[in-house]
């Protein structure tokens, strides 16, 4: 009995050290560079960043490119890449806005064909990588021209417009104030009952645990950000319905990364492939999972940007791609496999999100909001590199 309180404080020591050293050091400094990022442009602009109109606007453009790093982030941490996201965002996109305008199919029809349209490209990318071992950079290059080319063919390249009202709801739609209000204070219940419950089993296992002072203040931290951001939504006209899909996906794709056997094979995989293949993990059929789940997602961003365009449009989604690798890359992900978050992927694409509205609000030339993406791209991928170096 002696010999706990020593062990004990050796593992408390261990996991202060993986804390400053891992995952959760990265959140730390994303928060501080969207500190500085939100703070720049406030000023900049008189202010006007911060007001909730532009606040709503900037968590609308968060979705769309949060959704896409979902999807990527696990394609990411296979070892894998998707070039083709953006491309398939744009067929997608425009075959829903086709089905709505030019066949006037029911909206609920629309989402099921589109839905599954999205799963069978996806798991046309994995088969190709997966099955028969072809590169995926190559694979998803191919993919994001076909794509492309496919929906300049079938739309004749002209803006399929405009999209019905119901399919408005989508992307243009707001939650009612207390509804908004209801389902934030009823997910951190949900939520801070879970960690107390995970919290007591750690304990009975004698596994080391925060100090209750600890825990306290990053439920309270967490809680008050979350109903202040629902706050300033419901002060224009409520939470988006795009939010709230973003939202849904952000818990579920967290609660399959950290829960479920599925998950920890994607990152066995990335980690170490012939590793994973020798201790019995089918690794053609996971790889082939993780990109029909991309394809999904894809398909959920590309309703979500037709409706919120009320259109379909040739150059939908163009370089799409990019912000969602980026947004993964600047959320903690490593290009070469086994490291990254869900949480941390949508943060990244919250930062781009705030890049490009500052930039526009600020009438910042075209041309240099892309430079700025690509350094910070190049940015994040050098430090990946020399942390690893390091490590």
């Amino acid at each position: 009995m002696e010999q706990v309180k020593p062990i004990a404080g050796e593992a408390n020591k261990n996991q202060m050290k993986q804390w400053l050293e891992g995952s959760k050091l990265q959140l730390v400094v994303m928060a501080a560079a969207i500190i500085i990022i939100m703070l720049f442009f406030s000023v900049m602009t008189d202010w006007a960043y911060l007001s909730p109109r532009n606040i709503s606007n900037l968590f609308r453009q968060t979705a769309i490119t949060g959704i896409l790093a979902i999807g990527m982030v696990f394609v990411i941490i296979s070892g894998e890449i998707d070039l083709s996201v953006g491309s398939m965002m744009g067929l997608l996109g425009g075959a829903a806005a086709i089905l709505d305008v030019w066949f006037g199919l029911p909206l609920p029809l629309t989402i099921i064909i589109t839905l599954g349209a999205g799963l069978l490209l996806g798991t046309w990318n994995g088969w190709w990588v997966a099955y028969r071992k072809v590169p995926s950079f190559i694979v998803t290059l191919a993919g994001m021209l076909a794509f492309r080319g496919i929906l300049i063919g079938i739309t004749d390249g002209t803006t399929v417009a405009p999209t019905s009202a119901e399919m408005g709801i989508i992307g243009q739609s707001y939650l009612p104030n207390m509804l908004g209000i209801i389902i934030g204070v009823g997910g951190l219940a949900l939520y801070f009952g879970w960690q107390q419950k995970r919290r007591v089993m750690r304990q009975h296992y004698q596994l080391p645990v925060p100090s209750a002072g600890s825990a306290i203040g990053k439920h309270a931290l967490i809680g008050i950000a979350v109903l202040s951001i629902i706050l300033i939504l419901n002060d224009y006209r409520g939470v988006p319905t795009p939010v709230l899909l973003l939202a849904s996906f952000l818990i579920a794709g967290t609660f399959i990364a950290s829960k479920t056997k599925f998950g920890r094979r994607i990152y066995a995989i990335g980690g170490n492939i012939e590793a994973s293949r020798l201790s019995g993990i089918n690794v053609e059929k996971t790889k082939l999972s993780v990109y029909a789940m991309n394809g999904f997602l894809v398909a959920v961003a590309a309703l979500i940007l037709s409706s919120r365009l009320g259109a379909g449009s040739p150059s939908a989604g163009n370089i799409a791609e990019l912000d969602a690798i980026a947004a993964c890359v600047i959320g903690g992900a490593s290009m070469a496999g086994g490291v990254g978050t869900v949480i941390g992927a949508v943060i990244g694409a919250f930062i781009m999100a705030s890049l490009d509205n500052g930039m526009s609000m600020m009438d910042v030339p075209t041309f240099w909001q892309y430079v700025v993406k690509g350094a910070i791209l190049l940015l994040a991928v050098w430090m990946d590199s020399a942390t690893k170096a390091k490590r």
